[in-house]
């Protein structure tokens, strides 16, 4: 009776889009990768954008470096990468070590390269509702918005609760709810009862990071709930909603398989339009 919001569904179709842009260009985009470090997470994250900008036609470029790295050095990297015209647009992995100032890092990136959309120009326009053709929207609040439109889901004055405030998902993500004409409730760690608002809500995002917080019993039936949150739990991957109870009352989408396929879908998006816009 209720749908599974499959993530895989809708960047399939968004690749194979891609890929026939991609192939209108007289050269190849150009994905730069910086990984720092080591991390399993984020080596199974960058060869999954690797192989999935290969299958749409986008070149990548990947930078491995060893987690001791300067931060002087890291951000002469940057500055190359910034001025290479092969380039079209490129990002660094998170996380970085904890010596290395992440800020100071993204902020270094050149706005128009910055298909991450993390730089505080990009954060900013989103902010302000900005109408710039020439911003770049934060890959995984991009997939979110996307999975909704491609469901067909109600957006225009319905009430929809963002789980968690954080700068590359919840807020973000709250501001392109609000520019859908949405009315937005951001519930975080410190919000007494979340229950309280999930259950009066058309759409919830759980984007708190919290392993299977969100139950059946807090949600209402019909709604529709999208599961940003990626959680190692043994050996599974688990998200931020407890699918099996959700999905018996709501429209769900899963983890794996929902909003982490969009997320790279959406920054290899992001490149191909860096390289449409050179152009």
């Amino acid at each position: 009776m209720y749908k599974t919001l499959s993530g895989r569904e809708v960047s399939d179709a968004l690749l194979i889009n891609i890929k026939r842009r991609v192939e209108k260009l007289e050269r190849k985009p150009m994905l730069g990768i910086v990984l720092v470090g080591s991390d399993p997470a984020s080596q199974v994250y960058v060869n999954m954008k690797v192989k999935k900008a290969a299958t749409a036609g986008v070149k990548t470029q990947l930078h491995r470096l060893p987690e001791s790295i300067k931060e002087e050095e890291l951000l002469k990297l940057v500055d190359h990468l910034n001025k290479d015209k092969e380039v079209d647009g490129f990002i660094v992995q998170a996380p970085l070590p904890g010596h290395i100032d992440g800020t100071k890092i993204i902020e270094a990136i050149k706005t128009e390269k910055d298909v991450d959309g993390w730089t505080s120009a990009n954060m900013g326009a989103i902010f302000l509702n900005a109408k710039n053709k020439d911003i770049f929207v934060p890959a995984t609040p991009a997939g979110v918005m996307c999975i909704l439109e491609y469901y067909s889901v109600p957006i225009e004055g319905k009430h929809a609760v963002v789980v968690g405030r954080s700068n590359v998902v919840g807020k973000p993500l709250a501001m392109l709810l609000l520019s859908k004409n949405a009315t937005v409730t951001i519930c975080h760690s410190k919000t007494p009862d979340i229950s309280k608002y999930t259950k009066e809500a058309d759409i919830v995002v759980a984007a708190a990071g919290v392993p299977q917080m969100i139950k059946g019993s807090m949600i209402k039936k019909g709604a529709y709930v999208i599961d940003v949150g990626t959680t190692k739990v043994g050996h599974k991957v688990v998200g931020d909603v407890l699918f099996d109870e959700v999905i018996k009352k709501a429209h769900c989408s899963p983890v794996p398989g929902g909003v982490g396929p969009m997320t790279v879908a959406m920054l290899i998006n992001n490149t191909l339009e860096a390289a449409e816009r050179r152009k």
